[in-house]
């Protein structure tokens, strides 16, 4: 397989951040590209699962993405993520051998308070190289995997997730008997003013535990995970730069997700859910949520926000994050910020953020 044409390819058409000087604006990494051809995100669609466990041919992007915070024995904090992005070049179902128009790129990182690793995979759909099936569910990029240890598991409780990278590895056990989340109103998210949407939802009470390789040294780890899937064709507006994603754990038991939708003009969009220890979800207006970056750190030539103050004043929730490594950049093809973090202030936790564009 000629792996850099197919790279240029998809740069140029799905995730290649965009110049400004020679190409229409975009948004980021390509995510505002106009997408008629494709099929729309509409409020009112019914979740049907295992089905929505699985890819969605018609779609242009979507992704299964796990982070956890996890601790050893001795106390020591470390973050773990795997995605696997599915991104159609071109509108229709998939198809077989050399004729699909899917790639798949796999992402998988580890953090720890001194040390944050990171890697990448790429493969062309329709050869096995990657893919996603629902029942049972199993998602896969090379020998990186995430799949359930049930036939059919609906709810995605008791899962499997290993990826390893120069330097790293891990193998983790999730199990959860909560309920899935839809995030948004009823699993429609929506990303703009102008109506920008994806299909979302997560199993955020997922509760982890394996083993953890770094430099050579094994580390048993245990520790809250978060599962997010979402899938659109156009979740972006040709103006949004970027975002700052959040993902919460209290130590009180509920659990709590934001995004702000940076702009190039104009002030930011914001958005997102409060769950309650039960499952229930309550969606967050912006007007809603005091989101204030409080301290940026030099990474990679930029000025990333690594500590920020959110507050919920209708949850009486005011709360510090601060990144367990600032220095946590994903020097990939598409480069940004992701890392766990710690939560301080009225509540205690840990969570993880997200940050691209900058």
């Amino acid at each position: 397989m000629r792996i850099k044409p197919l790279w240029w390819l998809l740069g140029v058409l799905l995730l290649s951040a965009c110049d400004d000087d020679k190409k229409p604006a975009e948004g980021f990494a390509g995510l505002g590209n106009e997408a008629a051809a494709f099929t729309q995100v509409v409020p009112g669609r019914a979740f049907i699962f295992p089905q929505d466990h699985g890819p969605h041919d018609g779609f242009r992007i979507e992704w299964w993405y796990i982070t956890a915070n996890l601790k050893d024995d001795q106390g020591e904090e470390f973050g773990v993520q795997w995605t696997l992005f599915r991104n159609a070049l071109k509108a229709g179902s998939e198809q077989a051998g050399w004729s699909d128009q899917t790639i798949w790129m796999g992402h998988a990182a580890v953090t720890s308070g001194a040390r944050h690793y990171a890697a990448e995979r790429y493969a062309r759909g329709g050869v096995e190289q990657a893919g996603v099936t629902a029942a049972p569910f199993k998602a896969w990029i090379d020998d990186w995997t995430f799949d359930s240890q049930s036939p059919v598991d609906n709810s995605l409780g008791d899962m499997q997730v290993h990826a390893r990278g120069p330097n790293f590895s891990y193998q983790l056990h999730l199990r959860s008997s909560r309920p899935l989340v839809l995030q948004g109103e009823q699993g429609f998210s929506q990303k703009s003013e102008q109506g920008q949407a994806s299909y979302y939802y997560s199993q955020p009470f997922f509760q982890a535990g394996g083993r953890l390789d770094i430099d050579g040294k094994t580390y048993q780890v245990t520790g809250p995970a978060w599962l997010d899937r979402e899938w659109s064709s156009q979740p972006l507006t040709a103006n949004q730069i970027g975002w700052d994603w959040f993902s919460v754990h209290l130590d009180s038991g509920e659990q709590l997700m934001l995004y702000r939708m940076r702009q190039k003009q104009g002030a930011p969009y914001l958005t997102g859910t409060w769950i309650n220890a039960d499952g229930h979800t309550e969606l967050l207006q912006g007007s809603q949520i005091q989101l204030t970056p409080e301290a940026a750190t030099e990474v990679a030539g930029r000025s990333m926000p690594t500590r920020w103050s959110v507050k919920i004043p209708s949850k009486q929730l005011a709360i510090t994050t601060t990144a367990l490594n600032p220095k946590a950049w994903m020097n990939l093809q598409i480069p940004y910020w992701e890392g766990p973090v710690r939560v301080t202030g009225n509540r205690s936790g840990t969570g993880y953020l997200e940050m691209t564009g900058y």
